[in-house]
């Protein structure tokens, strides 16, 4: 969702940077790490001995407040808009109160099929969530595709057997490849929905990478 669909970088750094700088770490190392991952894996792993609850509560507080810049991406729109409604997903790391109220700040619709840093145990880059999206959309996880921003989420989509589509809008090309994308998109205007049987719910995608067409 964030990176993909909405942009809410801005305001994921400004939250975590503030949340940063108030228990004596370094912003940007903090800001790095924090995303594409649930902010409690973030909390837990600068603050071990911390009440991880109350913590995490506080940063998802900061960021329903922090809605400014937080629009959709590029393209986003008029992608889903052309996917037929039982056959993508939302897999985020947000809380699922965030990410509606995220989401709703875009303008973007709530899917049907959604799983949030509430549904698992493990976030990204375990397999786990993308697992879970694919069980809940009715396919295999090698019969989808995933569509990600940062290594983290790529990890999480080619460990659970997905192949991966990464748009540059977070961080750079070489370090979306070197974590395991099999594609690296500019944004969501560089997809589009081709042919395919959606019968038995196969869609085809087309893919625009460096000025070449490919199809998925």
């Amino acid at each position: 969702m964030d990176g993909v669909l909405i942009n809410s970088t801005p305001a994921v750094a400004r939250v975590w940077r503030q949340w940063a700088m108030e228990r004596g770490f370094d912003p940007e190392t903090v800001v790095r790490r924090a995303h594409g991952r649930p902010s409690l894996t973030t909390v837990r792993e600068f603050l071990p001995h911390a009440n991880h609850e109350d913590e995490n509560r506080e940063v998802e507080r900061r960021e329903i407040a922090d809605l400014e810049g937080v629009v959709a991406l590029p393209g986003a729109v008029e992608l889903l808009d052309s996917l037929p409604e039982h056959q993508w997903a939302i897999v985020t790391s947000c809380t699922r109160r965030l990410a509606e109220v995220r989401l709703q700040a875009a303008g973007l619709p709530r899917p049907s099929c959604f799983v949030t840093s509430n549904d698992i145990t493990n976030g990204k880059p375990a397999p786990d969530p993308y697992r879970k999206g694919a069980e809940k959309l009715g396919f295999a996880p090698e019969d989808c595709v995933v569509v990600e921003d940062v290594p983290a989420g790529i990890q999480s989509g080619k460990a659970a057997g997905s192949q991966v589509i990464a748009l540059s809008t977070t961080v750079g090309p070489l370090e979306l490849k070197k974590a395991g994308a099999d594609w690296v998109l500019r944004d969501c205007r560089d997809i589009s929905l081709g042919t395919g049987d959606a019968q038995v719910g196969q869609l085809s995608l087309l893919l625009r990478e460096q000025e070449q067409s490919n199809s998925v």
